[in-house]
């Protein structure tokens, strides 16, 4: 699975130039933006803020958000949730596996749009934030089999499911690790199946050309990657912190 980085270009604006990030930073050849780009407005700002709620929450999403911010636990925007949900009902999905359990939050999004006998798995290395999904799935009225519960790291478990068992994969874990959950996705993905990464423009720091942490770096190669793949037909979606998506070619 031929997986290769190349220059990315993160769009600002039509009137600016953008400084493209090389694979330890941003170097200093500059590229004239698309005609098609427009200016971030306040009001283009305000639209996204209102697309990302939209979607209005229930009770069980909102005791599952509640838990994750009494435990410091990020979760997925209800924009970034009603995308998963979405995307899970679009192809249909029956098998989903999900890096990154938190409360919950993301887990009923996904099951809500996957098929009614789905099953979602989803692994995390800390087994009392799986006690607290356990808990949301059941009070969201999901069905004790329709989720199976790993704990562990990602890369340590992963290896062991199913090759082309899956519709969809939803990466919430380690941002340095996003890379390796790449190259493992597309043994886990069935052809026309996708692969989801939350968090991709950490709070803005992906297009700052500032010096940044190794995390934002990765963000960065990961970006160029999956674009540039053969493998894959992306897109970034501008919802929460930048939900990275792409189908896997048959």
């Amino acid at each position: 699975m031929p997986l290769r980085a190349s220059s990315c270009v993160l769009p600002l604006n039509e009137r600016s130039h953008l400084r493209v990030p090389g694979s330890s930073g941003y170097s200093q050849r500059r590229v004239q933006l698309r005609g098609q780009e427009r200016p971030i407005t306040a009001n283009r700002q305000t639209s996204w803020a209102f697309a990302d709620a939209f979607v209005a929450e229930d009770e069980a999403l909102r005791r599952a958000r509640d838990r994750a911010r009494e435990s410091g636990v990020p979760s997925v925007s209800p924009g970034t949730g009603a995308a998963l949900r979405l995307l899970a009902a679009s192809t249909d999905a029956k098998a989903v596996a999900e890096i990154g359990t938190g409360t919950g939050v993301s887990g009923i999004y996904l099951l809500l749009g996957m098929r009614p006998d789905g099953v979602l798995t989803t692994v995390d290395p800390e087994p009392e934030r799986q006690q607290f999904a356990k808990q949301a799935f059941r009070e969201a009225g999901f069905a004790g089999n329709r989720a199976r519960f790993i704990p562990g790291r990602a890369l340590d478990v992963l290896p062991r499911l199913a090759d082309g068992g899956y519709d969809l994969v939803f990466c919430d874990g380690d941002r340095l690790e996003y890379l390796d959950y790449l190259a493992e996705s597309l043994r886990l993905l069935r052809p026309g199946g996708l692969v989801c990464f939350e968090g991709v423009f950490a709070r803005g720091r992906t297009v700052d050309a500032a010096a940044q942490p190794a995390e934002v770096l990765r963000l960065r190669e990961l970006l160029r990657t999956v674009r540039e793949s053969p493998e894959l037909l992306p897109s970034l979606l501008p919802v929460g912190d930048g939900l990275l998506c792409a189908v896997r070619r048959g």
